[in-house]
Parts: C-alpha cells; structure tokens; sequence
C-alpha cells in the first residue's frame, strides 16, 4: 500500500488533499521544460474550496495542476516533480485508511496496513487487501509445511473498493476498475491445482475478482495483465475460484454481494449474525471467515 494521501495547499493558502489512484506502474513520466519529470494521473481531491481546472496545488516538492474534475472528487491532474515520483509519497504521504476509519493516519499503519507477502517493487495499492493481513510468516510457515501451496498475484486495490452500491436494482450498479496482474508462474499452479482436483482457495475478494476476470477475458487460465471491472453478483458461475477467505464487509457493498453469490444469501445472513452475537470485529482490521 502506498502512502497515496497528500497534504498541502492551494494558491490562496488553503489546505488541499490529494490521493492518487492510478498505480505507480502505470505512470509514464516524460521531461518537463524545466527538466523535472511529468505525468497526468488520476485522484480525489479535497479541499476548503474545490480547487479549478488549471488550478496549482503545492505539496513541498510535488506541484499538482487540475486539468479536469470528474465525480465524486475524483479528477485528472499533471502531476510535477523531480526525483523519483515514489520516494515523494513515501516521505509525505499518509496511508490512505478506509473513510469509516474516523481517525488520522498513524505511523503503524504503515506497518499494520500491509501484508506480510507485500512487495516494495510492487509499490502503488492504496487499499491493503485485508483478508491478507491475517496472515503472519508463522501462518506462511505452517501452510507450507501441511502442503498447502500458495502462489502469488498483484493487487492494485483501488479507493472504489469502499464505494456503496447506491442503486435499488444491482444490475444498474457500475463496478470500479482495478488493476492486476497474474504472472506465469501463478497460472501455471492454478492450472495444476485443477487439473489434480485440488481447491483453489482466494485471498480476498479483489484476488477473486483477479482470477475469475482472467478466466473470463482469456476464456481459460494463464498470465493475465489489465484492468478489471467485473461485478461478481447472483448467478454468476465461478470459473476459477473453489474457496474464500475474506472479512466481514459493509452492508450495500459489491463485496457482500459478491459473498453471499459464492456462499448463498441465507449462509452469508447466518454467518453475519453468529458474528454479530460474538463480537468479532468487522471491516478492514476485523476478522475473517472462510468460505468453502
């Protein structure tokens, strides 16, 4: 997870808010007049007083330039720096928690927001996938030693992840886009997983919506790199997926929705409710289940 949050200020000195969307990856800077690096991305912005197009934002070192405000805040920006564009984030950002988490960043949730199994070269998610952050190397471990294989995908959740699905009719609901990919190696261990009858168990449902967008625009199983919008809803056949761990999810989500179409409505409203009378704690740094 990238420390995706900025805090600076406007031309007038008001505060100004930036979280940037589009994955590190995907950035293509090229040389600015003044021989700094420039690229247009996408990210929310926040301020006192909506910044306008053509509008600079300063954030000590990272100048921003609205070029188009979208919905929800969200806006396409030129972003100018010099340097490299990560390091930037990683001394001045703050880690971007879900918005029901009502309180400021803090320093261990650099370490606390991230899974075990993280990679720096792999920099960009401004969402931890969090049924992966109950794993520790001890759980890693003990896996490997029953002879339980894992294999590894990337996951650039995006902020959509914690958007309601604000329509009565759940057709009409527009999924987020996320970027993912599925590397050889990955294909290769779910495709004799299969083959050898095994269950494919996913870590979480943006690693869901991975597998199941690979066997549905490969029509099989393989490598796959690309953005995924699919909405996993009632009547969907999975195609990859046997198994699910994932936590306990906000009511009128597409992630709740996407549970109770892998386990059936009334399993996933007698699972809720058991959890409800124990206590287990819900969302991002709440507990799990396991859908089998």
């Amino acid at each position: 997870v990238l420390p995706a949050r900025l805090i600076g200020r406007k031309e007038s000195g008001g505060r100004a808010e930036f979280l940037l969307l589009t994955p590190l990856s995907l950035i293509e800077p090229q040389t600015g007049p003044d021989g700094g690096s420039t690229a247009e991305v996408e990210g929310l912005l926040k301020a006192s007083k909506g910044p306008r197009p053509g509008e600079p934002l300063h954030f000590d070192g990272l100048e921003l330039l609205v070029l188009e405000k979208g919905e929800f805040g969200r806006s396409r920006v030129r972003l100018n720096w010099r340097g490299e564009l990560a390091d930037h984030f990683l001394k001045l950002g703050h880690i971007p928690l879900p918005p029901y988490i009502r309180r400021e960043d803090k320093g261990e949730d650099r370490d606390r927001y991230q899974t075990v199994y993280s990679r720096d070269d792999k920099l960009g998610s401004v969402a931890a996938p969090t049924a992966g952050l109950h794993f520790t190397p001890e759980i890693m471990a003990a896996l490997e030693a029953r002879g339980i294989r894992t294999a590894e995908v990337t996951l650039y959740v995006g902020y959509g992840t914690f958007s309601p699905v604000r329509c009565d009719d759940i057709r009409e609901h527009v999924m987020h886009a996320e970027y993912a990919e599925v590397p050889e190696e990955t294909a290769e261990a779910i495709a004799r997983a299969r083959a050898e009858g095994r269950p494919v168990v996913a870590v979480g449902t943006t690693t869901t919506r991975t597998l199941e967008s690979m066997a549905t625009h490969l029509g099989g199983i393989g490598p796959f790199r690309g953005w995924t919008d699919i909405f996993i809803r009632p009547g969907y056949s999975f195609k990859v997926v046997d198994q699910l761990i994932t936590n306990f999810h906000l009511p009128r989500s597409s992630l709740i929705i996407m549970v109770s179409t892998l386990a059936g409505r009334r399993r996933i409203i007698d699972a809720y409710t058991h959890a409800v009378r124990h206590g287990f704690r819900f969302f991002s740094y709440g507990d799990a289940m396991l859908i089998r």
